[in-house]
């Protein structure tokens, strides 16, 4: 079940656990309903980006990653393959390969569970995964050091609106050892609030098209 999905509980219940945390049922519909109307919001907006106008948001962004990187070389960097209007970031991805970066993309190996990450090279041979979103062919797993992440939204304490199907959070949140999570997007992605539950993860530092870095406080 996506960790945004309406609950279908009956009402004597008083609580739900998702996840390994106690929610009440009401506030989880009342946030899930505005997540909705709120995806759909940025997904619209999306839709009026015309090529050149997409063109120079990723060229802003990866400008934004590398300041905020330094230097790629000897880092493990999990990216991700973009789907739904997503930053494409396979420009950049290349070029940090280059300069000595290990890349890593994201394997979803079952619904509700965290991800994966497979090392990927510039025209490594690539399979449909679930979603039938590309992932490397060859499984070779590692744990990243840094792991940029696609937002739809974001919201004033850096905690980011995805897709909703949850495999974000719960993947962060069990990774081991220190790591840097990045998320990237465009500059209307940025709300007050998405009204941060239990489970969610907020980003370290996010970069936006519009020349937004922002650290964590």
């Amino acid at each position: 079940m996506d960790q945004d999905e309406d609950d279908d509980s009956a009402p004597c219940f008083a609580h739900l656990l998702v996840d390994g945390h106690v929610v009440d049922p009401r506030t989880r519909r009342d946030v899930a309903a505005f997540r909705k109307a709120e995806r759909q919001r940025l997904y619209g907006l999306r839709k009026t980006l015309s090529v050149s106008d997409r063109a120079a948001a990723e060229t802003s962004i990866a400008q934004g990653i590398d300041d905020v990187l330094d230097d790629p070389t000897g880092q493990t960097i999990a990216a991700y393959w973009p789907i739904r209007g997503e930053p494409d970031l396979r420009r950049w991805m290349a070029q940090a390969h280059e300069h000595g970066a290990r890349i890593a993309l994201p394997v979803v190996v079952g619904r509700d569970a965290p991800v994966g990450f497979h090392l990927w090279s510039p025209g490594c041979a690539m399979e449909r995964g679930i979603w039938n979103i590309p992932v490397p062919r060859n499984v070779m797993p590692v744990v990243p050091d840094v792991v940029i992440v696609p937002l739809l939204g974001v919201d004033d304490a850096l905690f980011r609106l995805g897709n909703g199907g949850g495999y974000y959070d719960r993947t962060l949140v069990r990774l081991p050892g220190p790591r840097r999570v990045i998320g990237v997007g465009y500059g209307f992605s940025r709300m007050t609030t998405i009204y941060p539950m239990p489970w969610d993860v907020p980003m370290d530092v996010i970069v936006l098209d519009d020349g937004t870095i922002q650290h964590r406080q």
